[in-house]
């Protein structure tokens, strides 16, 4: 398996993991039972809704903070447990946690980051598996600024490890050429 990034980090595409009707099923599945919620942040002082809607889900009712937001975890549906199996199998990692998003379109993005928050076990894998539209997926290095850009596929797993959240931001760019939603799930090792 090729690693995406040139050095401190390692990131593998598997491509598509599932064909175009398993993909559009699990789609409609993760669509429709999930408990999707707008995220509440204060930007600059202001109360922000974000357009972007989440949803957290884990092996227990773990708490999960990040970008001053915190939720509690809820059970795994069984299409989640189906997809968390596919992810340990092919990254050859355990996970307890699955953070989702739902992008409406490509209006809606994600900021350059790194999934570094203490409550990550650091340096473990992230399995990120997307569903719906393609988009473009980057990341940079945080000292030399190298950028490596990937485009994500309907029902494709891509698998962050090592020093890469140490190492590198990654960022979902908006774009005003996609209509249509894609829903991002990255399964995560949590410090219980």
């Amino acid at each position: 398996m090729i690693n995406l990034l040139p050095n401190n980090g390692t990131v593998n595409y598997y491509g598509k993991l599932l064909n175009q009707l398993e993909a559009d099923n699990y789609f409609k599945l993760l669509l429709n039972n999930i408990e999707w919620k707008n995220d509440q942040v204060i930007m600059f002082g202001k109360h922000i809704t974000t357009k972007r809607k989440t949803s957290w889900y884990a092996d227990s009712n773990y708490l999960y903070t990040y970008s001053n937001i915190t939720r509690q975890a809820l059970i795994w549906t069984d299409e989640l447990l189906e997809l968390k199996h596919i992810s340990e199998e092919i990254s050859k990692a355990k996970f307890n946690s699955c953070l989702l998003n739902l992008y409406h379109d490509g209006d809606e993005g994600m900021g350059w980051h790194s999934d570094d928050e203490k409550s990550i076990l650091k340096d473990s894998a992230i399995a990120s598996f997307s569903f719906g539209a393609e988009r473009k997926f980057s990341f940079k290095h945080k000292q030399t600024k190298e950028t490596v850009s990937i485009i994500l596929e309907n029902g494709s797993l891509l698998v962050m490890k090592d020093t890469t959240q140490t190492n590198w931001l990654h960022y979902l760019p908006k774009s005003k050429t996609i209509n249509s939603p894609r829903i991002n799930l990255t399964f995560r090792t949590m410090i219980i």
